[in-house]
């Protein structure tokens, strides 16, 4: 990873990413541009993507980290937040960005958390709702 038209901070992102790669996430830079990361997200457990694989792309844009990271899912998923085109509808993606976090909490905390955990408890509590009236 010897690229040394990077900032620090995505060289040491990235660097960490690789040495402590997190739980159920593989995101390994592209060899032609090194802020471009293909990433594999295995389906949480106990959730509807429990045993899928799914590949998304990850584009750091030139204003990262002060702009939020670029990501889509490549594998087709079906989910009220992600469009037919694998964007995301996440609000730290977009006006809710804060150059305070990094690629490992946006993958970790919000990909596999936000978007793919709690969607699980959202439709549990969709099916609950007609015994409670």
């Amino acid at each position: 990873m010897a690229n040394s038209n990077l900032p620090r901070r995505i060289i040491k992102e990235t660097q960490r990413l690789l040495s402590e790669p997190a739980p159920g996430i593989s995101a390994s830079p592209s060899e032609e541009n090194m802020r471009y990361f293909n990433v594999m997200i295995l389906g949480p457990s106990q959730s509807p993507y429990e045993g899928g694989v799914f590949k998304l792309e990850l584009f750091l844009p030139e204003e990262y980290p002060m702009a939020a990271p670029k990501v889509r899912f490549l594998t087709k998923i079906y989910h009220p937040n992600i469009d037919k085109l694998g964007r995301i509808c996440l609000d730290i993606l977009k006006d809710k960005w804060s150059p305070a976090l990094q690629i490992r909490t946006v993958l970790l905390r919000y990909i596999i958390f936000y978007l793919l955990c709690e969607w699980m408890y959202v439709m549990f509590d969709a099916y609950s709702f007609p015994e409670d009236i």
